[in-house]
């Protein structure tokens, strides 16, 4: 008789444990290609054709994303140069988070633009881990519409910045970006 109810009891807990560890719970906490794209489409204000050429390529290249930001960002540049940007974390069940970057750079680089900031983000996993340095370089690709891609990672974490707005600035640089909690004006 106890046996009859243990079995069953223990069955389930085994399924639990086992559908809660499967690649599709995994699943669960990441955005598909279809979510992205409705998501930077509406946040660009650009045609759905465009946004999905950008991300197509940056999903061939990681898979699908556990988080991205929404922002705004600001950057200007004479041989050194700052970033500043502000924006929302989004991840699936978990509320929006409110988040900073800046940073400084250095290369062979001119001007000043004003951008939106869509950043996939790969392999974060906790929040605590996006507020960090994260080294890059600004090899961007650009797509129709002016999407431009770059990647940044630190400590097994790849963020994928897709900006488009306005300015004039050509060059190439190596940089940084440290995300925050809070506003900062200090660039490191």
């Amino acid at each position: 008789m106890i046996l009859s109810r243990i079995l069953p009891a223990t069955f389930a807990a085994a399924f639990v444990l086992f559908a809660a560890s499967s690649p599709a719970a995994a699943r669960d906490e990441e955005f598909t290609q279809n979510e992205v794209v409705v998501a930077a489409s509406g946040f660009f204000g650009t045609t759905t054709e465009a946004v999905a050429k950008a991300v197509q390529r940056v999903f061939s290249d990681n898979g699908l994303p556990d988080a991205y930001i929404k922002g705004d960002e600001g950057s200007g540049a004479f041989v050194v140069g700052l970033r500043y940007g502000s924006g929302w974390l989004i991840r699936k069940g978990f509320d929006p988070v409110k988040v900073y970057w800046q940073g400084p750079s250095v290369g062979f680089d001119v001007g000043g633009n004003a951008s939106k900031s869509f950043t996939l983000i790969y392999n974060l996993k906790d929040e605590d881990r996006l507020f960090q340095k994260f080294p890059g370089v600004e090899g961007t690709y650009y797509f129709i519409a002016g999407i431009g891609v770059n990647y940044l990672r630190a400590n097994g974490i790849t963020l994928a910045p897709m900006r488009t707005g306005v300015g004039l600035r050509a060059g190439v640089n190596a940089g940084y970006l440290t995300f925050t909690r809070k506003e900062s004006i200090n660039p490191f």
